[in-house]
């Protein structure tokens, strides 16, 4: 039985392969569930689910990315070790990556590919703690959320300490300048008109990686997988590679 931290939605009676997605700054589990009807049949697609949110919307929000990465490896290194990809979106990205150098340093070698999303390797911190409206702007300008969801007090209420708790996750996080380069392969995907991250900038996540890199660049802003879910999908795991020998 899975733990909270993972929800489940594809469930293939002999899985060959795993996918493992962690949303964006705000985002649930459920940002990917669309994502099963891309999925190859032995495919056990897999989400994060942050705390304080939807199943585990009465646990206390993680404010840091290392217990967070921390508590992610550790249930996924409870997995069976199916050959892995983890696919990572915004803030999402950067979890995976930290995740995924935890798993890496505990010897586990079947995570075989790292996809990161919407995010530079190296995104500026900002010390500014932001305000509520801040946050809803910052939020809106993406697209990640309907502007008109902040106009329901019982919503905003709900959402808004889930965003800045996020956001002041990622605002203070920095990836260590001297974290070893990873032995999987990295995947980076970017829109082209995303206002955050430039395909230069996406580039920048070929030197996190002793294995092969390679840039996908699809038409969009930052949210560009959401009318690109299919070919996501297929391009995160295509030619996924086998586990090493």
């Amino acid at each position: 039985m899975l733990s909270p931290c993972l929800t489940r939605l594809t469930s293939p009676a002999d899985p060959a392969r795993r996918l493992v997605c962690f949303p964006h700054a705000g985002g649930a589990a459920s940002f990917y569930r669309g994502w099963s009807r891309y999925t190859d049949p032995s495919v056990e697609l897999l989400a994060v689910q942050y705390p304080g949110r939807e199943n585990r919307f009465r646990e206390p929000l993680i404010p840091t990315m290392d217990p967070l990465a921390s508590a992610v490896a550790e249930e996924l290194l409870g997995l069976s070790p199916l050959p892995t990809v983890l696919f990572g979106h915004s803030m999402g990205a950067a979890v995976a990556y930290e995740a995924l150098l935890r798993i890496e340093r505990s010897g586990a070698t079947h995570v075989t590919r790292l996809c990161v999303s919407g995010r530079s390797p190296d995104a500026d911190v900002r010390a500014a703690v932001r305000t509520d409206e801040e946050v809803i702007d910052a939020v809106t300008s993406l697209g990640g959320t309907n502007a008109a969801v902040f106009a329901d007090p019982d919503l905003r209420e709900m959402l808004l300490p889930i965003i800045r708790n996020d956001y002041h996750l990622i605002d203070g996080y920095r990836r260590a300048g001297d974290a070893p380069p990873l032995r999987a392969d990295v995947h980076a995907l970017t829109g082209d008109r995303d206002p955050q991250v430039t395909p230069r900038d996406a580039e920048g996540w070929r030197t996190t990686t002793s294995g092969s890199f390679s840039l996908t660049v699809f038409e969009g802003d930052h949210f560009y997988l959401v009318p690109a879910a299919e070919r996501v999908t297929r391009s995160a795991m295509e030619a996924a590679p086998p586990l090493p020998v």
